[in-house]
């Protein structure tokens, strides 16, 4: 039997096509929850370096420690 590429890329793409079966459960109901990094980004809008790129940020070790200090500072009441 031939399959025509189109139709092939569509049953590769979906979920029965990866693992074989469909998946079951639900998802969960509400907002998606929050990555490690989008938890830094907001961090570092909370400090006012929200433009800067923070894996670049994270290579210099004394400059990250000193962002997360300042954030650390921000959070003790």
């Amino acid at each position: 039997m031939l399959i025509s590429p189109q139709t092939w890329h569509l049953y590769t793409r979906t979920a029965v096509g990866i693992g074989g079966e469909k998946p079951e459960g639900k998802r969960p109901l509400g907002r998606p929850r929050l990555r490690w990094e989008d938890n830094i980004k907001m961090d570092l809008q909370e400090v006012g370096c929200g433009g800067m790129d923070w894996i670049q940020l994270a290579q210099d070790r004394y400059r990250w420690r000193a962002r997360v200090n300042a954030v650390m500072n921000l959070r003790v009441p």
